[in-house]
């Protein structure tokens, strides 16, 4: 998973209004309700039927390494999908999204411009529709690639061109990413 995808779990995270179940028995337990059966949660972790069913009783308290980051991982997935909804939703059609960055920035622009290259820290509020981009790229199964040119289109009109007032012909590109994070 890359940055920008990590960046966008973390935002969501942040609009959660409840924690998640932490112990292994009570994830197996939402588990098994959301995929409505043991034997489906079985399938999606991998494991045998009878060792869901000892989770659930609790019987065995603590998973593997790898099992405990795969039972992790489907109940984040799942965990209040209305409030997540209802977040994205919001920052697409009012809100929009923050994004701040530490990354280098190159230029393609008209000929007597400096257009160097260099590391620039940029904390940037994009409007609502390049959160519905994000949104929509992600859930159409978007790569880190295709992202980083949302991000790099957003902050090109948004911060270097501001809304079109100057810099007509700049073309930005975003490489080098030393962080960046995302809010909504």
């Amino acid at each position: 998973m890359g940055m920008l995808q990590e960046s966008l779990d973390k935002a969501e995270a942040a609009n959660l209004t409840r924690p998640a179940p932490k112990s292994a028995p009570a994830q197996m337990r939402y588990l098994v309700k959301q995929v409505k059966g043991t034997r489906a949660a079985a399938r999606l972790l991998g494991v045998s039927q009878r060792t869901v069913e000892r989770y659930v009783k609790g019987q065995i308290r603590t998973p593997r390494p790898e099992l405990a980051a795969r039972l992790t991982e489907e109940v984040r997935k799942r965990w209040q999908p209305k409030v997540r909804e209802r977040a994205r939703k919001q920052a697409a059609t009012t809100g929009g999204i923050v994004i701040e960055t530490r990354a280098r920035f190159g230029f393609t622009a008209a000929p007597g411009t400096t257009d160097d290259a260099r590391v620039r820290l940029v904390t940037q509020h994009l409007p609502p529709e390049y959160a519905a981009r994000f949104f929509d790229a992600r859930s159409a199964g978007a790569t880190e690639q295709q992202l980083r040119e949302i991000a790099a289109e957003g902050l090109q009109e948004i911060y270097f061109k501001d809304r079109g007032r100057r810099a007509q012909g700049l073309q930005v590109e975003f490489t080098d990413i030393d962080y960046v994070e995302l809010d909504y």
